[in-house]
């Protein structure tokens, strides 16, 4: 399979967050047409492509802006989830960083579908380059009239706002984001009503990921068969897929759904030089780990899921040999209990229980009682959580068991085997990160 680079086609330009730029690589022409088209159409055609969210769990976008009610006098909203922060994830900062146009263009089209006059884009606070492209992009697109009012002459009108979020990773969860929004501690709300029902304010809202928007313009401006000419029946399109860790050359491989981490690390150099794959994560380190076993499972989201795992946002850690799995998935776990919100208590005390535990492991003090009680906590919080923080929590801690418990084993008779301060192990503290 072939690398399709489309939102990635001129990351390379010395200049390509400009307008000019963008405009010279068909930018705007999407909305021109979307705006000719009847909001329903728009959706329709979304629909019809089959694009499914690229943030993670894979819903299908046009079905998800169909939900929003067209007969209602509350006001719409549209907010753009772009508080990127699982750990190992790495797409969508690199994208408002390139091509910011390319956002703000999906935005208006989907805003336009919706009925929505307003529209959020909440940036983690601590990518300020981000935030500064994205706003400049923003005051480039309302100077140009792709923003404000009467776009294009289509007497549809909009207001852009880039809000800057404090930097919570609990505010990846939709509802947390809509209440951090709102002025709110951000916390998962209890659902229903959903966002389509009772969002931001209390109104009919639609919550997508940065790269479910950037995806948009293609598919309208090039069509539906296009679009679905690439990737599998249930996962059609192109996507971003994030390697890091230790792989010859990390970074962005845009290529169609369903190619696997074998094609991948052949684009990438394979793993560093003198080493073998050990284990993966698909999707970030909220997913269930995989290992060499699976370099040839397809990378969509029912391929994955058919091996045990989840695609998720697509961020392919890979480690090799030289890592240690119990140490990877302590920093983790440290993650997790760091940025659990606190509302359930499941995730509460059991990320903090987890943490104290696996200090035990790799310092050698550890018991064969606790490995029993790391499975125990672990299986607490899988679905048994106020949000899909435990769950996460809870992955990587099952499925190492499942291929590492040896390794755990070793931990019990004098600490960690591996070297804790050596530079081969860097990769888990990156990516924990």
């Amino acid at each position: 399979m072939v690398l399709t680079p489309v939102m990635s086609r001129y990351w390379d330009h010395p200049q390509s967050w400009t307008l000019d730029t963008y405009r010279a690589h068909d930018g705007y022409r999407a909305l021109q047409k979307a705006l000719a088209m009847e909001p329903g159409e728009v959706i329709e055609t979304v629909k019809a492509s089959g694009l499914r969210g690229r943030g993670g769990a894979g819903f299908r976008t046009g079905v998800k802006w169909s939900f929003i009610p067209q007969d209602d006098a509350k006001p719409h909203y549209l907010v753009v989830n772009a508080d990127e922060s699982e750990p190992g994830t790495c797409k969508d900062v690199p994208l408002m960083i390139a091509t910011p146009h390319l956002l703000i263009e999906g935005a208006v089209i989907a805003a336009y579908a919706i009925g929505a006059h307003h529209a959020f884009i909440y940036v983690r606070g601590e990518v300020v380059p981000a935030l500064r492209r994205l706003r400049a992009a923003v005051a480039e697109a309302y100077a140009a009239g792709y923003l404000g009012t009467d776009i294009g002459g289509s007497g549809f009108d909009m207001e852009l706002i880039v809000h800057a979020g404090a930097g919570a990773y609990i505010c990846g969860e939709e509802t947390a984001l809509l209440d951090s929004l709102e002025g709110r501690r951000g916390q998962p709300r209890l659902r229903p009503p959903f966002p389509a029902e009772a969002g931001l304010y209390g109104c009919p809202t639609v919550v997508n990921n940065v790269e479910s928007l950037a995806s948009v313009p293609s598919i309208i401006l090039n069509g539906v068969d296009w679009f679905r000419s690439m990737g599998t029946e249930d996962a059609p399109g192109f996507t971003l897929y994030s390697l890091s860790g230790h792989v010859t050359n990390p970074g962005q491989f845009e290529a169609p759904l369903g190619t696997t981490l074998r094609e991948l690390l052949g684009y990438a150099g394979g793993v560093r030089s003198g080493h073998r794959l050990k284990f993966w994560t698909p999707g970030g380190s909220s997913t269930p780990m995989l290992t060499a076993e699976h370099l040839d499972v397809p990378l969509d989201y029912e391929g994955v899921a058919g091996v045990g795992s989840m695609l998720g946002t697509k961020a392919l850690q890979v480690f090799d040999e030289t890592t240690c799995v119990v140490r990877a998935v302590r920093r983790w776990i440290q993650f997790y209990a760091h940025e659990s919100c606190g509302k359930c208590t499941p995730c509460r005390e059991g990320t903090y229980w987890l943490s104290q535990v696996y200090e035990q492991l790799e310092t050698g003090s550890g018991t064969a009682e606790d490995l029993e009680r790391l499975v125990s906590i672990a299986d607490t919080l899988n679905g048994k959580s106020f949000c899909a923080l435990g769950d996460g929590a809870a992955s990587p801690i099952l499925s190492s068991f499942k291929f590492f418990r040896a390794e755990y084993v070793e931990h019990l008779e004098g600490g960690c085997p591996f070297d804790p301060y050596a530079s081969t192990l860097m990769a888990a503290e990156v990516g924990a990160r």
